[in-house]
């Protein structure tokens, strides 16, 4: 059946998305306090100017932190404006109009789907950019968090090419006990070594004091030279991973990015594979805690006609939104420490408990709705 929205329907939404923006404007303001006064010594730092500080820094904190405390502030932002629909008798206004329990949901399900898109758009193309400004910042004049040594790298570099760097310092760009192994038919046909390897522009190394070992059968060829120019589609950034990287990349650079590393077998890229799966559990968590508008809208069955947002269900959505969350963090923590499938800590999560509450909670729709028709007829 199709709905059209209607006047009460603008009305719900706008109060639905004016409660959200408040809610969120209000915590960022509490974080930007708080942030402020946790760095203030960095701040007052002579060599830190003043304009990197707002527009390099705050400018991009304030979309971060909104979009990270996004579905949070959805679940409080229905739990408090109909709070005060019903604290006006509103709501009963509605259902004793004949409007049913669904359809009282529609305005709920566009107003999240609004914030569902705006947080992709955010999340995927517009936040990435703006957090390699603001880490920037934070490397340069807070806390250097950026990885620019590594010891023991190993990589596949194309098929049947492995590369390995037994240190590599990113502040000289140089590497040092490099090896580049060719192999056919998982046989080793040519080994270059080499004391040091030089990174000079893109895929652009010189090795310096090598040795070439071709294997021909049951004879060996070895060729030496102090040193050598050639081509290696990698750059030091590959096997560089700084905690914060993920953060700086958008949702297709995020994917290609987990998909080569996949191929080149480098193992620690959890953290890239939950937050790209994390960006859209997060479009599914606005229309989630809008379901908490099941229990928060359920009446009391022995007490007075109509009387919804009842404490008892809004303590009971509240509980979900909690376990949800907890449940999350801790698969996180399982996915990174035990090197899981990270999905488990992503949308899987979210579909799960809508499914649980779907279930759950069908049979007071049904009643809902049986009762509503019995009273209009």
């Amino acid at each position: 059946m199709k709905f059209k929205l209607k006047r009460i329907d603008w009305y719900i939404i706008k109060q639905f998305l004016g409660t959200y923006v408040f809610a969120i404007a209000l915590i960022i303001s509490i974080s930007v306090v708080f942030d402020i006064n946790e760095k203030i010594d960095k701040f007052l730092n002579p060599d830190v100017p003043l304009k990197a500080i707002i527009v390099d820094y705050y400018l991009n904190f304030i979309p971060y932190f909104a979009n990270l405390f996004s579905p949070l502030f959805t679940f409080i932002a229905v739990i408090f404006f109909t709070s005060k629909l019903a604290d006006r008798s509103e709501i009963i206004a509605m259902l004793a109009s004949g409007m049913s329990f669904r359809r009282l949901m529609l305005p709920y399900a566009v107003s999240a789907t609004i914030i569902a898109i705006v947080t992709f758009i955010l999340n995927a193309y517009i936040i990435p950019p703006a957090n390699e400004t603001r880490i920037d910042f934070q490397n340069k004049y807070i806390r250097n968090k950026k990885v620019d040594y590594v010891k023991n790298a190993q990589l596949e570099i194309e098929p049947g090419v492995i590369a390995y760097f037994d240190s590599y310092d990113a502040r000289s760009n140089m590497g040092y006990r490099f090896s580049l192994e060719h192999f056919e038919d998982k046989k080793l046909i040519s080994r270059l070594t080499a004391k040091s390897i030089k990174y000079d522009s893109l895929y652009q190394w010189t090795v310096i004091d090598y040795m070439i070992r071709d294997f021909d059968g049951m004879r060996e060829h070895i060729s030496q030279g102090s040193r050598k120019d050639t081509t290696l589609t990698i750059v030091p950034s590959d096997f560089l991973i700084s905690v914060n990287d993920c953060e700086t990349m958008t949702t297709p650079e995020l994917n290609t990015y987990i998909n080569r590393q996949k191929k080149r077998g480098i193992g620690n890229i959890q953290t890239f594979q939950i937050e790209y799966h994390k960006r859209f559990a997060t479009i599914m968590a606005e229309p989630l805690n809008c379901t908490s508008l099941h229990t928060a809208c359920f009446k009391q069955g022995n007490g007075p006609a109509d009387r919804p947002v009842c404490k008892r269900g809004q303590m009971i959505g509240q509980k979900w939104q909690i376990a949800g969350n907890s449940f999350a963090v801790g698969l996180q923590a399982v996915a990174v420490l035990q090197a899981r499938q990270p999905f488990c800590s992503g949308g899987q999560r979210t579909f799960d408990i809508i499914g649980w509450a779907i279930y759950k909670h069908r049979a007071v729709f049904k009643k809902d709705d049986t009762i509503r028709r019995n009273r209009t007829s």
